[in-house]
């Protein structure tokens, strides 16, 4: 959790965060992308990005800058239309942010995802292995929803839950929502001049609901959005900040500390949180026996847990389930995802990940970790 001293938070400790930037903030006042002020944005990043920290954006704008450009009068509420200007505008969009941060020196992905996308497993996994390469190669993905093949079925239903899934997804360690609002008042300040706003609320109070608003004229999100979204995030660890992104230099106050904006934070240890959401929503499906050698790497280095270090398989699982690791007195160590079925992993233990692919072949489907580090929790 993040803690508040003496007006200054402390945000050493986020190194992954989730950046979501809402529609109001990347056009130019119902004119179309700002590029002036997506290269401001752009320019934050890299900040953030050269000092270290890894970075998901989750960019809205897509239908806003797609409604521009085919010049209609107003946003569309039929869905046929609503996918056709996110097909116009989503090219412009990535285009732009692939232009920007290009000239900080800094490569870019374009991810579009469904909640089906999150929701299939196979999809989901598949989701998280491309991310996870991504981030270890210094990429940043620029993500949004795929609003041209998406049903009201399946629509997240804006960026905010959006960019709250993709932090649980990567394991983020923080998520910033950034906006047109000052943060979370007490009241609506549209209609209440006597709202105060919150520095720090508990994620999980269920009197914020009452606090929040509607969205504006471009975006689908209002704060009920964030609220939820901040929920959703606090329940795999991960604090949320509420701030505008009319404020100068908020990437960088953000990170240095300043105290912008509402913190949501996570009740109790976001370490706890992870592993209650863990428990919640995914059973312990097999086990792995480590070395001592695997055991010191994961819990005194903070690896990832290879082959090499697993001394024997237990259970059925298939890749993605979760899997308790014990040592070899069977006192539990970790648990994670792994990434080989029970079948592949008994044929894989004890080999060198040179060696893995050599004798898996084509069925190698991810990453060679028998667990990648950011999809464990150490115990």
């Amino acid at each position: 959790m993040i803690k508040v001293v003496d007006g200054q938070r402390q945000l050493e400790r986020c190194q992954r965060i989730v950046v979501k930037i809402g529609s109001s903030l990347l056009t130019a006042n119902g004119r179309g992308l700002d590029i002036q002020a997506i290269s401001h944005w752009a320019h934050q990043i890299a900040q953030l990005h050269h000092a270290g920290h890894q970075i998901i954006l989750v960019s809205s704008g897509a239908v806003a800058e797609g409604v521009v450009r085919m010049k209609l009068a107003e946003r569309p509420i039929d869905l046929p239309s609503l996918q056709a200007c996110a097909a116009l505008g989503q090219m412009g969009l990535v285009q732009t942010w692939s232009s920007v941060l290009d000239q900080h020196d800094i490569k870019t992905a374009q991810v579009l995802l469904t909640h089906d996308d999150l929701s299939d497993r196979r999809r989901y996994l598949n989701a998280c292995d491309a991310l996870q390469h991504l981030i270890d190669w210094r990429v940043i993905p620029v993500i949004n929803e795929n609003d041209t093949v998406s049903t009201y079925e399946i629509k997240f239903g804006d960026n905010d839950t959006l960019a709250a899934m993709v932090a649980c997804q990567v394991n983020a360690d923080l998520l910033v929502i950034l906006t047109d609002q000052q943060g979370m008042f007490n009241a609506d300040p549209r209609h209440n001049p006597d709202a105060k706003l919150l520095s720090t609320v508990p994620a999980l109070d269920d009197e914020l609901f009452s606090m929040a608003g509607d969205g504006g004229a471009l975006g689908r999100g209002g704060m009920v959005t964030k609220v939820r979204a901040a929920r959703l995030a606090a329940r795999s660890g991960c604090d949320t900040i509420v701030a505008s992104g009319d404020s100068e230099q908020v990437l960088v106050r953000l990170m240095q500390g300043e105290e912008l904006g509402t913190l949501f934070v996570v009740d109790g240890d976001p370490i706890a949180a992870r592993k209650q959401w863990l428990a919640a929503h995914l059973q312990t499906a097999g086990r792995l026996l480590l070395d001592d050698g695997a055991v010191t790497a994961i819990k005194a280095q903070q690896r990832s847990l290879l082959p090499v270090g697993v001394q024997g398989v237990q259970g059925h699982f298939e890749r993605g389930d979760v899997v308790e690791c014990v040592d070899l007195q069977g006192q539990r160590v970790a648990v994670g995802r792994v990434n080989f079925s029970a079948k592949h992993a008994e044929i894989i233990k004890g080999l060198a990940t040179d060696k893995v692919k050599q004798v898996l072949g084509a069925n190698v489907l991810g990453s060679l970790e028998m667990i990648h580090r950011d999809q464990m929790v150490i115990y």
